[in-house]
């Protein structure tokens, strides 16, 4: 059985990079730490609880011991205002290497074998969204939006999550934000920030083990040189209106003998039939132009049998070799960028996380390094679902997520304990959890 990763192990990389936070303030009067203001600020996202900290001063006073230090280190707890005082200097490069030090415990014993998929490698699905807008509160980070007769200020991020078609949970790796950069006169945008990742990440990675996935907007030459230069594969979307020399190619060797591949393969799904139809071509110019990348184009086309029904279509340009080997595990790894919209911004933005709500703008980091602790939070919760089978157990005794965190709130709010662990063994016992 492959052992289980640790909520303190993960947590002491959180500490591990706080401590290494410069200190920013000046003067011998410093009450409260810049850790105790992280580790709080985690907590409250973790347990999804906004009163956590309250709560726990309050038992602190009545107990002489509280939660928050038993469960997240948190040794003096500082208000809401005063943590958001203190995080707000931080920058959110500060906070990276947690999402790492996760990705290496993971590695190392074996629970990312179920995350790879074509040609044996992981799947890093990447897109772009917002996490906080605003027609008033702005920052000297906010990306301007001018519409007709307002202006809009927003904060994005690209999202980076390991994902699988077979597997139910994104694992988050460190994020990218979308900020205006020094020495810059154009506004960031999402495209920049997915090359900054890559080119400051491809080198964690082993050459040649990891498949970027992204949608159409990604889908041009110089993102694909940038990936393959970094010995990165790729599957990305790629739509015929945004990609008008590659289809024209498409169709003139439609007249040459077997450049156009095609596959068909029968599925049940639920009740009915489902005929895959593929189709693919190799090395094709991506765009136009004598020094055009070429690129291996596919299309997946999905008919129910019973009724004729065409219930999917996509197409991708990839960097894998494509044959009637290859071609399903090219198409299925495809539609696994979905899982980051489905199974990541979905959950974070609908089911208790708050993902778009305003914790805290602030004036410099704040907004960035508050939503870097979400996203922690959110990776912590989707490692134990993974590695812990007591975790799992309980998520299913207990049901609905929305449910999970009222317990998570309701006993941590009354009762001491004397770690994660020891809540975690408390609840599983009460909802009469087995362990196979």
């Amino acid at each position: 059985m492959t052992e289980a990763v640790k909520f303190k192990e993960m947590l002491a990389g959180v500490r591990r990079s706080l401590e290494a936070v410069p200190e920013h303030r000046k003067g011998r009067n410093i009450q409260y730490s810049i850790v105790d203001a992280g580790l709080s600020a985690f907590a409250v996202f973790f347990l999804q609880s906004p009163s956590f900290l309250a709560f726990q001063k309050e038992m602190k006073q009545q107990l002489g011991r509280d939660n928050a230090q038993s469960m997240f280190g948190v040794e003096n707890i500082p208000s809401d205002a005063q943590i958001r005082n203190l995080l707000d200097p931080v920058a959110p490069e500060d906070l990276r290497e947690p999402f790492w030090d996760i990705y290496r415990l993971l590695q190392s014993s074996g629970h990312l074998e179920g995350y790879r998929h074509v040609g044996e490698t992981y799947l890093c699905s990447m897109d772009g969204t917002w996490y906080h807008s605003s027609e008033k509160i702005h920052c000297p980070n906010c990306t301007v939006y001018e519409h007709e007769d307002r202006t809009l200020y927003a904060h994005l991020l690209v999202a980076a999550v390991l994902s699988a078609p077979e597997q139910p949970h994104v694992l988050a790796l460190e994020p990218e934000f979308v900020v205006p950069q020094d020495g810059h006169d154009k506004q960031d945008c999402e495209q920049q920030a997915i090359k900054r990742w890559v080119r400051r990440n491809a080198e964690r990675f082993e050459p040649w083990s990891v498949t970027v996935l992204a949608d159409d907007l990604h889908s041009h030459q110089p993102l694909c040189e940038l990936l393959i230069e970094n010995k990165l594969h790729f599957i990305l979307t790629c739509k015929r209106e945004s990609h008008p020399a590659l289809y024209q190619e498409l169709e003139l060797l439609t007249k040459v003998q077997d450049a156009h591949q095609t596959h068909t393969v029968r599925r049940w799904k639920k009740d009915h039939y489902e005929q895959w139809h593929y189709h693919w071509v190799a090395q094709v110019p991506i765009r136009a132009g004598a020094k055009a990348l070429r690129v291996n184009w596919c299309e997946a086309t999905v008919v129910r049998e019973d009724n004729g029904k065409q219930v999917y279509y996509n197409a991708w340009i990839t960097s894998h070799e494509l044959n009637t080997k290859t071609i399903e595990e090219v198409a299925d790894a495809g539609r696994a960028r979905w899982k980051v919209e489905n199974e990541g911004f979905n959950v974070l933005k609908n089911q208790g996380y708050e993902f778009e709500h305003n914790f805290g703008h602030g004036h410099q980091h704040l907004s960035a390094v508050l939503l870097t602790m979400l996203l922690l939070a959110f990776l912590f919760h989707s490692v134990l679902h993974l590695t812990s089978q007591l975790y799992h157990g309980l998520r299913q005794a207990i049901g609905a997520r929305r449910e999970f965190f009222n317990h998570l709130r309701a006993l941590t709010c009354y009762l001491y304990f004397p770690g994660w662990d020891e809540m975690v063994a408390f609840m599983a016992d009460k909802q009469e959890v087995k362990l196979s």
